[in-house]
């Protein structure tokens, strides 16, 4: 099924056909398919929406660069769309980008939410900055070199300095993949009143756990779980534990 908004057709799947509604929210890069555990889980006790963002799965990318208030926009008028009211929303990594700004910018009603290492916190370290100035600087330098040469030599800068979502980005989505990182969203983590399920691996590189703590200190209705084994992809890793806290934490009035 499609949804249809502006210039984007947003291709979503429905599941399900129980009385409360639980919304997925993929991290970046991800489909609906990594979800399928938890889908099949849950399918007989809420109606389940998941979607593919524009560029993903069966989504196309538009014409234009993307800013993470686009992102969170489309999922609003979405959710509009379909009646979604008051969701049981669980998310990952990107989806927790628009997990914040759907509940402390929209100010959207969810009274609980899942949020499994998520992203949202911008952090500039020195090693970052260094490399940053390193990559612009050679770039910079590529001017003097023949041009038959100068392709080859930009690709092999870009898989050395860049991440590996970033090097996995066609033309017209890197722009919009700068645009979300570079977007810190702290100054709305205060302001979301939803109670709060914060999943965490220990080992997490992508979101790292400090970023759970400061989660968790800041969202006043909130609890942090940690998986001392897990990465940035715990909800994979041990997704029977988690399915059981999570029927815990959604069943717990």
């Amino acid at each position: 099924m499609y949804f249809k908004s502006k210039d984007i057709s947003m291709y979503y799947e429905k599941y399900g056909n129980g009385k409360d509604i639980m919304l997925i929210l993929p991290g970046w890069g991800e489909t609906r398919k990594t979800f399928d555990k938890i889908i099949e889980y849950y399918k007989n006790i809420y109606t389940i929406y998941i979607m593919d963002y524009p560029g993903f799965g069966n989504t196309k990318f538009p014409s234009r660069d993307l800013t993470i208030y686009d992102y969170a926009l489309l999922i609003k008028e979405f959710m509009i769309s379909e009646k979604i009211s008051n969701p049981v929303l669980l998310a990952h990594s990107f989806g927790g980008r628009i997990a914040i700004i759907l509940t402390g910018y929209f100010n959207i009603k969810i009274e609980k939410m899942i949020l499994m290492d998520i992203a949202g916190i911008r952090r500039k370290s020195i090693k970052r900055w260094l490399k940053q100035k390193i990559y612009k600087f050679r770039k910079k330098c590529s001017v003097f070199l023949p041009k038959c040469f100068r392709k080859n030599y930009l690709k092999r800068l870009k898989n050395k300095y860049g991440s590996t979502d970033y090097n996995n980005l066609g033309k017209n989505m890197i722009k919009t993949f700068t645009n979300v990182i570079n977007e810190d969203l702290r100054k709305y983590v205060n302001k979301i009143s939803s109670q709060v399920l914060l999943i965490w691996g220990m080992r997490d590189i992508d979101t790292p756990l400090k970023d759970g703590y400061f989660f968790n200190k800041k969202i006043k209705d909130s609890a942090l779980i940690i998986f001392p084994y897990g990465t940035h992809f715990t909800y994979l890793e041990y997704h029977i534990q988690i399915l059981s806290i999570i029927d815990c934490f959604v069943n717990n009035t």
